[in-house]
């Protein structure tokens, strides 16, 4: 299996405060990579640091031959790195229709892009009209990943996409995501509960004060959960 994301001894800081010391990070094409960690261990930034928000101090960040460390933070949606960020962040007085017509601005895609991303959330074409700020927690959650996938992404990047939500909904977004590997998108998931990524994750990466750890295939952690416990502090 190929590469889809390469990170490489990526440091990064916050003004005079270190928060990455030497990341490493492979992304495989078609893969559901979780990332997990404490509060604070830097999950959010090693997001952030992918897509030029948080600047790279050193280190390599490499999207197939693309070396995404070289790029405004504009263009890396347009190289083909989508987020769904933490919190969501829709236009809360604009319309379904219209958040997801503002990701399809975003790359120049058009009407079949739209219909290929609402198979995937059908719930969503019965509220186009809707107002996206009256959404459930799932359906807001669900419409922030259908505007990133507008780009039609070759990695996409989740930050606590279960938070807050009811377990039914939890479901639907995992399976969201395993249908995603079916298309070849190649998923980074941020979690803190393990349980919420266990049944969709290929392999999972414990960070640790800024620092990634071990990688560990979810067979082997199931098997032998002692490192949950020793990174994440929960079973």
């Amino acid at each position: 299996m190929t590469d889809a994301l390469t990170v490489r001894g990526l440091d990064c800081r916050y003004g005079d405060v270190p928060v990455l010391h030497g990341v490493d990070l492979t992304l495989r094409r078609g893969e559901v990579l979780c990332v997990l960690g404490r509060n604070g261990a830097g999950k959010t930034t090693l997001l952030k640091a992918i897509m030029g928000l948080v600047p790279a101090t050193a280190g390599s960040i490499r999207l197939g031959e693309t070396e995404l460390t070289r790029l405004a933070a504009h263009e890396v949606p347009k190289a083909g790195v989508a987020y769904v960020p933490q919190g969501r962040r829709l236009f809360a007085e604009l319309s379904v229709a219209d958040n997801i017509e503002i990701g399809l601005m975003a790359r120049g895609k058009g009407a079949a892009t739209r219909d290929s991303v609402l198979d995937l959330f059908p719930v969503l074409r019965e509220r186009l009209a809707q107002r996206s700020g009256t959404l459930s927690g799932g359906e807001q959650q669900m419409l922030a990943m259908a505007r990133a996938l507008c780009l039609e992404p070759d990695v996409l990047l989740l930050d606590e996409p279960t938070e807050g939500l009811m377990p039914s909904m939890i479901g639907k977004i995992r399976d969201t995501v395993s249908a995603l590997r079916q298309r070849g998108v190649s998923t980074i998931l941020v979690e803190q509960r393990v349980d919420a990524v266990l049944s969709v994750a290929d392999r999972v990466l414990f960070v640790e004060n800024g620092r990634s750890r071990d990688t560990v295939g979810v067979g082997e952690l199931r098997a032998d959960p002692s490192v949950v416990l020793r990174y994440v502090g929960v079973g």
